[in-house]
């Protein structure tokens, strides 16, 4: 489950055409808390995939979809 969030969360960000220090800047999360989660290593909180979600403009679920 982390490295589906964590890829699709990357995914998306770079198709919103965002680097992971301006999606920090949105979400109010480090840059390397930002390189874990999209690596797999981080086990974001629902709190977190809300935050994320939020600054990329999607929905909690879009991080969730296999």
């Amino acid at each position: 489950m982390r490295k589906l969030v964590g890829r699709n969360a990357a995914r998306i960000r770079r198709e919103k055409g965002m680097t992971q220090e301006q999606l920090a800047e949105r979400s109010g999360l480090s840059q390397q808390y930002l390189s874990g989660l999209e690596s797999g290593r981080r086990n974001p909180t629902i709190v977190t995939l809300y935050e994320i979600a939020t600054a990329l403009g999607v929905s909690h679920v879009d991080l969730l979809r296999p």
